[in-house]
């Protein structure tokens, strides 16, 4: 599970047995899961493990800046 991308505190991890569709695993406190193209297309929280709102929050505005490094990163992983 690489870490491929990190913000303060925040690690951004694509694990490489992991499953579509596309999404990054957020590490700080603790985990938020974010898909990359959610309902509408854009970023979306699907789950939050032990991490505050506040940390969610900024685990999403760094996914929203980083997303097209992002989806780069996951079809590197999983093709």
């Amino acid at each position: 599970m690489p870490t491929v991308l990190r913000a303060g505190h925040l690690r951004v991890m694509i694990y490489t047995d992991d499953h579509p569709p596309p999404h990054v695993h957020i590490f700080g406190n603790g985990e938020t899961k974010i898909a990359l193209m959610g309902r509408d297309g854009q970023p979306e929280v699907v789950r939050i493990v032990g991490a505050d709102l506040r940390e969610s929050r900024r685990a999403l505005q760094i996914v929203r800046q980083k997303h097209d490094y992002l989806i780069e990163r996951w079809n590197g992983i999983h093709g």
